[in-house]
């Protein structure tokens, strides 16, 4: 029902919001099937998990933009992009992520570390903006606030003419993902679950 719906306004995360948004990150997509394969089936491990995870990457990733959808005060949904060249990580930051993410376990961060070895043969030669990771928190999902990101990511891509890129481990989210414009460029079997690759061009006014 509409009058269940958030009033969404979507904007630049503050820093000192971080800690919030890392835990609606966490909420959001602690059930995602890679996570479960990754951190295992105890679902309060693995949002305990993806809480290191998340916090690992935006301390070391530095140059990703971080964009939130807010009601209020109160943080709704959070998303990253990394701006053209900044998407791979360099030696000393794959060296500086394992090392913060160490107490998870060697097996589990083995895991962490071919999932996203494989995603990285999968980033497109041109010059791209990668999107993600994106999370509406778990007891929001399906109330507009992932497309308020959507919209506000499109957006950016269109003014500045930009490719998109981005993957998910849902099918749903592809038909989601779809209805923004982006199509599925490839598909590979990441620790036992499909992975779906997907781009958008930029569109002109």
């Amino acid at each position: 029902m509409a009058a269940d719906r958030p009033t969404v306004v979507a904007r630049r995360l503050r820093n000192e919001e971080l800690p919030a948004a890392v835990a609606v990150l966490a909420r959001g997509m602690r059930d995602n099937p890679g996570h479960v394969a990754a951190f295992g089936d105890n679902p309060e491990r693995r949002r305990r998990s993806l809480q290191r995870m998340f916090f690992a990457l935006f301390r070391v990733m530095r140059t990703h933009e971080r964009i939130c959808a807010v009601n209020g005060d109160t943080i709704t949904g959070v998303a990253a992009i990394a701006a053209p060249g900044t998407c791979g990580p360099t030696a000393w930051q794959k060296t500086r992520m394992a090392s913060l993410l160490a107490p998870l376990g060697a097996r589990r961060l083995a895991r962490v570390l071919a999932w996203q070895g494989v995603w990285r043969e999968h980033d497109p030669e041109q010059p791209h903006s990668h999107f993600g990771p994106l999370a509406v928190d778990a007891h929001l999902q399906g109330r507009g606030i992932g497309s308020r990101l959507m919209r506000e990511y499109t957006r950016r891509l269109d003014a500045a003419g930009q490719l998109g890129y981005l993957e998910t481990d849902k099918p749903e989210n592809v038909v989601f993902y779809e209805r923004h414009g982006f199509v599925v460029t490839g598909e590979a079997p990441v620790l036992g679950n499909p992975n779906w690759f997907m781009r958008r061009e930029p569109r002109h006014p």
